[in-house]
């Protein structure tokens, strides 16, 4: 049986952006304008909805941080690679702001689908006070094959350099899927090189131990075998980018199987944009637009990243259990001793439900009590605890004290 393929998916997703541009280009017809009925707005509306979302599925988003306001003041900002890795950029928020600041923070932006621009507004809500770098992780497809494979333990050796590069006095927060790992680095630079440790360690939402609250994201990966993971959800990339023939993981399937979660949210919230639409209230930058511009831009990620993940981090639970492995070299989370660690969880948290990622200070057994703190933010769900009105009003301000009053 011939299994679907990239190019196939991308046909699909071609053609149907197509005739949702030709639908709203027909129904635009002024002569419309003199028929009473509401169908000709109607079909123009969901054409237009439809084109633009089909076209964010293969668009970076632009980060959009231009300026910053402190003290009353907007100062530019302007990104600046710092080191250019096959599979990663470290890129930092460099502001015109003569104020010199002294908090130095790296944001581990998970690589789970979504790009790094998912953290937009946790940099914007940190610039003022914080010298601020970030993971900008590349789609897979556009890595040529040539530059060879990305799994976890590469993943790993990644953070462990950009450590080694911005180290000392370093803040770390990883997001969400890179939280297991960003432990994972800081326990084998304790145990290798101390000098390249964190000032701090940060870790939100992340499965430490995905069986300690198991949610619907975590018993998929129970279910499903890796066999059949590798063959229906992994493919080459097609003949139009330049990873041809690297596999993936494409980041359209992970949405797929996203949306499936909320399907009757997602349905409703674009049945209400094109009512919107068709009665003139719709607006480029409106609320609908500026989730799911950013929630529909989706990146492929390597296949060996992606089933090494599953079979790892869910399945085998190695990091979990303190067996996690780096080039054949266990990797001791009781190597930690001096790094302060913060973990913070959101109490309605569907995807890395609360405890999930607690589980990381129960491995931290040789780090001193009074070095540990946890938080728990009630009302907050996956997104807020970094990015929405949960961060900014609660956890932003629990943040950067804790970063100020850190153990050294």
């Amino acid at each position: 049986m011939l299994l679907p393929t990239y190019d196939y998916f991308e046909n699909i997703r071609h053609y149907n952006q197509w005739f949702a541009s030709t639908t709203k280009t027909f129904w635009d017809n002024p002569a419309f304008g003199l028929l009473p009925s509401p169908i000709p707005s109607t079909l123009s509306a969901w054409g237009k909805v439809t084109e633009h979302s089909l076209s964010r599925i293969i668009t970076k988003p632009d980060w959009g941080i231009d300026s910053v306001v402190s003290d009353g003041i907007e100062y530019l900002v302007s990104l600046e690679t710092i080191k250019s890795l096959p599979f990663c950029d470290l890129v930092k928020f460099q502001s015109t702001s003569p104020k010199k600041v002294q908090r130095k923070v790296l944001i581990i932006a998970p690589m789970s689908g979504h790009y790094a621009t998912l953290t937009r507004n946790t940099v914007i809500s940190l610039l003022p006070n914080c010298d601020v770098y970030i993971t900008d992780w590349k789609n897979a497809r556009d890595v040529p094959f040539s530059d060879g494979k990305f799994d976890i333990e590469d993943f790993t050796k990644y953070l462990i350099r950009f450590y080694e590069d911005l180290s000392p006095k370093l803040n770390v927060i990883a997001v969400c899927q890179p939280v297991p790992l960003a432990l994972a680095a800081a326990a084998f630079t304790s145990s290798i090189c101390p000098k390249a440790n964190p000032a701090s360690l940060t870790l939100i939402g992340g499965p430490v131990d995905p069986d300690a609250n198991p949610t619907e994201v975590t018993d998929f990966g129970h279910r499903a075998s890796m066999d059949t993971l590798e063959s229906i959800v992994t493919m080459p990339v097609g003949l139009k980018y330049k990873g041809v023939g690297r596999e993936v993981y494409p980041g359209a399937i992970q949405l797929a199987s996203f949306m499936a979660m909320n399907q009757e949210t997602h349905n409703k919230a674009f049945l209400d944009q094109i009512e919107r639409e068709s009665s003139g209230r719709a607006f480029e930058h409106d609320r609908h637009n500026k989730f799911y511009d950013e929630y529909l831009a989706v990146m492929d990620m390597t296949a060996e990243f992606y089933l090494s993940t599953v079979e790892r981090i869910f399945k085998n639970r190695e990091i979990a259990k303190n067996e996690f492995h780096l080039e054949g070299k266990k990797v001791d989370f009781e190597a930690i001793k001096t790094i302060p660690t913060f973990v913070i969880e959101g109490a309605n948290d569907d995807i890395s439900a609360p405890g999930q990622c607690k589980a990381a200070l129960n491995l931290l057994k040789n780090l001193p009590k009074n070095m540990k703190r946890y938080h728990l933010q009630k009302k907050a769900g996956h997104y807020g605890i970094f990015s929405g009105k949960a961060w900014r009003s609660h956890i932003r301000p629990k943040f950067l004290e804790f970063i100020d009053n850190r153990y050294s």
